[in-house]
């Protein structure tokens, strides 16, 4: 099991990466709200790991439904939280989009490949954007995503370009202790050239510069080729988790 004080300082820079609206908090949670389609900007988490207080439940719906957002949770796959997620059934919602928080220490990421080197800026250039929001993204999904960049605080964006041209692309958030890496993208035509590590090696460096000593990321439990390659740069899982939904009545 993750160290408590570990899992609430990557859950706190977790938010402060994706920036929601609206953070409120109850004893050992806290309760993003948001309008976008980023799923951790809108779904209360647990800062711990013990076994929840169940008689918070209805208290975190209830803070959903008085903003006006549809209540969601984002919780660890972890026998404590066994009743809390039957009743979340009771009541209607389901178990959705399995995923895992994985971490690495800085000093495994600074021995990735580095050339040609990745640069970090202040801010998301048009090619840093482009890349981002290009190749199969939804655009409404893009536009929300772009939004989070925009108010997220302590982000900086990586590029890798060879010849003017931006091949992959990543965010990188610093706070809490921790490095959060975020959006990594890589050109289709360029995937399999290592380019996802360089931009890793490039935000360790940073991070390093900084004392912070280990790395998280998010990475959906289904993307077989992203967890290969974040196993070959030092990732590995932390814990599991998934999103608790009521379904869309037009889905149904």
């Amino acid at each position: 099991m993750a160290r408590a004080a570990d899992v609430e300082a990557i859950e706190r820079a977790t938010l402060q990466a994706v920036a929601p609206a609206v953070v409120e908090a109850l004893p050992g949670w806290l309760l993003p709200m948001d309008s976008g389609t980023v799923g951790r900007a809108r779904s209360a988490v647990p800062l711990h790991h013990a076994a929840p207080d169940l008689g918070l439940l209805a208290s975190i719906l209830a803070r959903y439904e008085a903003r006006g957002f549809t209540p969601a949770l984002r919780l660890p796959d972890l026998p404590a939280f066994v009743p809390f997620q039957q009743a979340l059934r009771q009541q209607g919602f389901v178990r959705q989009q399995p995923t895992l928080t994985q971490t690495a220490p800085i000093e495994a990421l600074l021995n990735v490949e580095s050339d040609p080197a990745a640069v970090l800026a202040d801010a998301p250039d048009a090619a840093w954007m482009a890349m981002f929001l290009g190749e199969g993204l939804d655009p409404v999904d893009g536009a929300s995503r772009a939004r989070s960049l925009s108010r997220a605080t302590g982000t900086r964006y990586a590029s890798l370009r060879e010849n003017g041209q931006t091949l992959a692309c990543g965010a990188a958030s610093f706070g809490h202790g921790w490095l959060g890496v975020h959006g990594m993208r890589t050109a289709a035509a360029q995937r399999g050239r290592g380019l996802a590590g360089r931009l890793l090696r490039a935000m360790a460096r940073e991070a390093a510069q900084h004392g912070i000593p280990q790395a998280f990321l998010q990475v959906d439990a289904s993307n077989a080729p992203a967890l290969a390659l974040y196993q070959r740069l030092g990732f590995s899982t932390a814990w599991a988790y998934a999103y608790w939904r009521r379904p869309d009545p037009a889905s149904v």
